[in-house]
């Protein structure tokens, strides 16, 4: 009997090759959304689960509260590390490893003529074995050597190919020497610590940096991470407790009453938060790319929901002209559940070619995913669950969609439907119209969420910056030579014409890696709490950021006081209340005389107000070289010069730049990301309908033969055709877009809500919505109306 149903399924199916086109292909594309952002979620959530010790592993965070405003940080003191590793690490105690690390940094690696840069970090000893990380040559242990390295799988393959790595040497930074004393397997793109291809000893950090024999007891230099492992059986919550108040006292006793101000409280965030649970709003987590999973997560729902309501709309349709084929069936002797039984094979036969089709679609779209969505997400072939959820959904949606035909028409009376008594009644088709309109109201209210995203991301690109981005370069320096030679190396490019102008700067443009606070001056509330972003810079940085003086002058070598000079910016003048700044004095340690008042440059987040900055001279080592390109010179002309003249002073570093442009542009990397997928889910989303409002139509005209045909002996022009048979679905969609316009500005008013610099909600995003919307519904019903309104009324009406 079983093989009997698909005999007939698969004949029914071949007879309306239309129905089934548009059936198949929604379901297909809705289930290859559904899949896409399945991975992409199921990428995001088990983020981390590649660390055997994640639900154990904790980072230490601070809140520190300016001006009774609570910001939380996971930069952390030295001294912080050693006493929770002294007192409480350790057998009984709270914590089974505490590791002090460093930052992310790039570092040269130098084997023989070799050199590559690699991204790592100073850890301690402990880091491996708390990070469970896979050996593939040596042991975690290989870190309690100072003068050891440990490389990622890729790195080693890089340095050394085929040969064996262990116990070689590496030269870093173009200083020391360091052994190999193990190798690590790679780890995932959805790890915290994806980019650590590179550990490196803390013990060698602090004794081949000087300035860190003074970070390590001053309670105030928040520069260092760490993380910990708890001991099992902990509360993680008591533990917060206990910690909470160690650095606030200490600071206390050290004398330090500007850190002791800012009320430090120190606590533990887990590693099963990190990823999706990072974003704190007054000393309170507020959950961070959480929501765009649950933003994903929606609209893969409610495209998979658009596909479902094509598919049971077109269905049940289509069911009312099977009547009669229930009555006969019935009449020859055919059970109600054996009916129950073809609908559902005919429904399950669709919704199994959907699967496979949707199957293909994504292996089809999954490259071009992964580099929208910066992932590296595959189909999970071995995954139990993802067959079962593929195959449980294909047969959940072919049960839903096949019950009404089941269920419904196999309860007819044979006697009536032969008759020609039957009528589907007068409110069969409303539940198709409410679907309609629930498709509808989901994609408009997709149109305008994704509208106003690019907006926003659009918005704050237009911002003003306060400097000019166009031409500049700026070169991260890997050693000390180019600074030692900075006159030298400044006159060669200056020389060369390809240069405007070269400076020095502790961090680019794009970033400030500085803060402090501690500053005096006229007028200062004893109450108030002061944090600047901190730039030390050399002369000619103005000229090369191309910033905008409103008082004063720049730094100038002509003044050699200024190395006791300070410049502002606008959002420091008006913070220290200065009508007229120029010429007050700033006491930080020493007098500084304030010589200039800039314009506020945006070099953190776009989206955040300027925070007061303070820049000063250079007093020793920067970090990065900033370069103006001559705009008459070709780029690589320029670069090729640029590269030419740092070799010569700097022979063991790669020569690596950024243009920072692009690196501004990053700075809008995760909304593009979210905007690109988002509209791309739309146009789906709108594709979707559209096939649904063409079958509707299709089956509508065909439902409406006879009518139509009266009409036109009577004397109906095609317009009035048209019109009346495109009138029903303006309707449906009019109504879907007045629930749709006010509940997507509810949605987009509260998602603005997380900018502090946002673009408005303008009434064009909405109407130009409305008339798109409109104007796919009619294009889409209009081939199908005016096609029935051309028919010839003999054709129609000759069968009567």
């Amino acid at each position: 009997m079983f093989k009997n149903y698909l005999k007939i399924s698969w004949r029914n199916l071949l007879k309306n090759k239309a129905h089934t086109f548009i059936n198949v292909t929604g379901l297909s594309v809705g289930m290859a959304v559904a899949m896409l952002i399945g991975l992409w979620i199921w990428d995001e959530v088990s983020y981390d689960k590649y660390f055997k010790n994640r639900d154990r592993i904790v980072q230490v965070w601070q809140h520190q509260t300016f001006n009774g405003i609570v910001g939380s940080q996971t930069s952390i003191p030295i001294p912080l590390g050693t006493l929770l590793r002294t007192d409480y690490t350790g057998k009984g105690k709270d914590f089974k490893y505490m590791v002090l690390s460093s930052w992310t940094f790039e570092h040269i690696l130098a084997v023989g003529d070799k050199k590559i840069t690699q991204t790592g970090n100073f850890m301690q000893a402990e880091a491996p074995d708390m990070l469970s990380l896979k050996m593939l040559k040596g042991t975690r242990g290989g870190l309690k050597d100072p003068s050891s390295i440990l490389l990622s799988a890729k790195v080693a393959k890089t340095l050394f190919g085929d040969a064996d790595p262990m116990n070689k040497t590496i030269k870093i930074d173009n200083q020391q020497l360091l052994k190999v004393t193990g190798i690590y397997e790679d780890l995932p793109h959805n790890t915290t610590f994806n980019d650590l291809n590179v550990i490196i000893p803390w013990d060698f950090y602090m004794t081949t940096q000087p300035w860190l024999k003074n970070a390590a007891t001053r309670w105030g230099n928040n520069s260092f991470q760490l993380f910990a492992q708890l001991n099992d059986n902990v509360d993680i919550q008591k533990v917060d407790e206990r910690i909470k108040p160690l650095k606030q006292k200490n600071i206390a006793a050290q004398g330090d009453s500007v850190g002791a101000a800012a009320k430090p409280a120190i606590f533990l965030h887990p590693m099963n938060k990190w990823h999706l649970y990072s974003e704190f709003k007054d000393g309170i987590n507020t959950g961070g790319a959480i929501q765009f999973v649950w933003l994903f997560g929606i609209i893969g729902m409610f495209v998979l929901l658009l596909a479902c309501i094509n598919f049971m709309n077109l269905s049940t349709a289509r069911s009312e002209k099977r009547a009669k084929e229930v009555g006969i069936r019935k009449t020859v002797g055919s059970l109600r559940s054996q009916l129950i039984g073809q609908f559902f094979s005919e429904s399950l036969m669709v919704t199994g070619f959907a699967f496979l089709f949707s199957i293909v679609l994504v292996l089809l779209i999954l490259p071009w995913f992964n580099q929208v969505a910066s992932k590296t997400v595959q189909v999970l072939w071995n995954n139990p669950v993802f067959w079962i959820m593929g195959l449980g959904f294909a047969l959940f949606t072919g049960l839903i969609a096949g019950s009404y035909p089941a269920f419904y028409l196999s309860s007819f009376q044979p006697v009536k439907v032969l008759k020609g008594t039957f009528k589907a009644g007068r409110y069969a088709a409303l539940p198709r119209k409410v679907l309609v309109v629930l498709q509808f109201f989901v994609s408009a209210t997709l149109i305008i969420g994704t509208i106003i995203v690019f907006r926003q991301v659009q918005f704050t690109k237009n911002r003003p910056v306060g400097y000019d981005r166009t031409g500049l370069v700026q070169v991260s320096m890997k050693s000390d030579d180019i600074h030692n030679s900075f006159a030298a190396v400044r006159n060669d490019l200056l020389q060369s014409g390809t240069v405007v102008e070269i400076a020095e700067s502790n961090s680019p443009l794009t970033g400030v890696y500085s803060n402090n606070s501690g500053l005096n001056w006229r007028g200062k509330s004893p109450d108030l709490q002061d944090d600047f972003a901190t730039m030390r810079v050399t002369h000619e940085f103005g000229k090369v950021a191309n910033w905008k003086l409103i008082e004063g002058r720049d730094f100038s070598r002509e003044f050699g006081s200024d190395t006791s000079a300070m410049i502002l910016n606008e959002s420091a003048a008006k913070f220290m209340n200065f009508k007229h700044a120029v010429g007050e004095i700033i006491d930080w340690g020493k007098k500084y005389k304030v010589v200039g008042v800039i314009k506020d440059m945006v070099m953190s987040s776009p989206y955040e107000p300027v925070k007061p900055t303070i820049l000063i001279l250079s007093n020793g080592s920067e970090g990065t070289i900033d370069i103006r390109l001559n705009p008459k010179k070709s780029t690589h002309e320029a670069l090729a010069k640029i590269e030419a003249v740092f070799k010569q002073y700097d022979p063991g570093s790669p020569f690596e730049y950024k243009f920072t442009d692009d690196e501004y542009a990053q700075k809008f990397a995760n909304e593009e990301r979210v905007g690109k997928l988002a509209g791309f889910f739309t146009l789906l989303a709108i594709f979707i309908s559209c096939m649904g409002l063409f079958g509707m139509a299709s089956f509508m005209a065909e439902q409406r033969t006879k009518e139509i045909g009266v009409r036109k002996v009577l004397g109906a022009s095609v317009f009035s055709l048209w019109r009346l048979m495109s009138t029903d679905f303006v309707i449906l969609v009019s109504i879907s877009l007045l629930i749709a316009i006010p509940m997507a500005y509810y949605l987009m008013h509260g998602w603005l809500q997380d900018y502090k610099y946002r673009t408005e909600l303008s009434w064009w995003v909405f109407g130009l919505t409305a008339l798109g919307a409109i104007g796919i519904t009619i294009l889409t019903v209009s081939y199908q109306s005016i096609k029935a309104a051309l028919t010839n009324p003999v054709k129609s009406l000759k069968t009567e």
